[in-house]
């Protein structure tokens, strides 16, 4: 008799939110990332603005995006395959395009290509009020 393959469970808002606080370390959770929408191989988080994340002028510093970033490209990551999978960063290539001062953010990472070891995938951070894009990274994850 064959062994029928299991089907991934399906991947929820609530298996993301889970995996915020599961899998990210202490300061990473401090972010306080919220999922605001996903899809198969994507994910928008929304970064609340907070004088801990700020620097002079209410800026959010580059150290907090990139954060917000690598962080939504692992949920990106774990909505394509469908299942919670070890994997590290290997490269986060980020450009900032202006400053993002006294408002949240909305961080919105896709996968671009999957592979069998390797996942490459692309971030844009948006301003929440206007819409206009802040931060744009590349990505590629090492699947273990």
């Amino acid at each position: 008799m064959k062994a029928h393959a299991t089907a991934p469970t399906p991947v929820t808002k609530q298996t993301l939110e889970s995996l915020l606080k599961d899998w990210f370390a202490p300061w990473v959770q401090a972010l306080d990332l919220r999922v605001e929408s996903f899809e198969i191989g994507a994910v928008s988080l929304r970064l609340p603005q907070q004088a801990a994340l700020s620097r002079i002028g209410g800026m959010v510093c580059g150290q907090a995006l990139m954060s917000a970033a690598d962080t939504a490209m692992v949920l990106a990551i774990v909505t394509q395959l469908g299942s919670e999978r070890p994997m590290t960063t290997v490269q986060l290539n980020t450009s900032f395009l202006k400053p993002l001062s006294n408002q949240d953010a909305v961080v919105t990472a896709r996968v671009i290509r999957a592979g069998k070891s390797l996942v490459f995938g692309e971030i844009d951070i948006v301003a929440a009020s206007d819409g206009k894009s802040v931060c744009r990274a590349s990505t590629t994850y090492a699947l273990l």
